[in-house]
């Protein structure tokens, strides 16, 4: 074999090596573009199952609680947030037709008995529904901590609800000091309800 066929033969390996490289690159640029955003997903997730993965963050932590004043459905009047200064309060999102808001009721009942007379208010939202239905709730499952509707679902726009149950509780300076998504249970109160409580002690 020539000298010129030795090199064609060399130049065309080179390019065929070229090609395959640039090939090459371009299938490792793709996964890595499948797959960062997996890696990227299972990092969250495992970050939020390390703790309650229903205390969801909020932008509202730590801030002060959008004021509101709305009717009692149980009562005449109104509840206004700004009377409320500081107490502990409790404010949950239900509704009627919200299954898990029958399951967290005697979770709410039992911290209204518990520190209702440590200032501590715990109020009942009706989200999206309508106050003969709400109050037919409340004759079945009893329970008398003040309830308020929301005309509008305004009040809900202002804490970011996006749906119900949903339960925050508030500072007795007006901060917002948890939140929490789906059916609250007992512990998550009583340990944010004491967490509120000292706060306005030391303050």
């Amino acid at each position: 074999m020539s000298a010129e066929t030795d090199d064609a033969v060399e130049t065309e390996a080179g390019g065929a090596d070229a090609v395959e490289g640039r090939a090459s690159r371009r299938r490792w640029a793709t996964v890595a573009l499948v797959v960062a955003p997996l890696l990227l997903f299972a990092l969250l997730l495992a970050s939020g199952l390390d703790g309650d993965p229903r205390a969801l963050p909020s932008e509202l932590i730590g801030q002060q609680a959008p004021h509101f004043s709305l009717p009692r459905i149980d009562d005449e009047g109104t509840v206004d947030l700004g009377d409320l200064d500081g107490q502990v309060v409790v404010v949950n999102f239900w509704a009627s037709w919200c299954i898990p808001c029958r399951d967290e009721h005697r979770a709410l009942s039992a911290a209204w008995g518990r520190y209702r007379e440590r200032g501590v208010v715990v109020l009942g939202v009706s989200f999206e529904d309508t106050p003969e239905a709400g109050l037919a709730f409340r004759d079945e499952l009893g329970g008398d901590w003040p309830l308020v509707e929301d005309p509008g679902s305004d009040t809900a726009i202002d804490y970011g609800v996006f749906g119900v149950p949903e339960t925050f509780v508030i500072d007795p300076d007006g901060t917002i000091a948890a939140k929490t998504t789906g059916a609250v249970n007992y512990e998550w109160l009583t340990e944010n309800i004491e967490r509120a409580l000292r706060t306005g002690d030391e303050s």
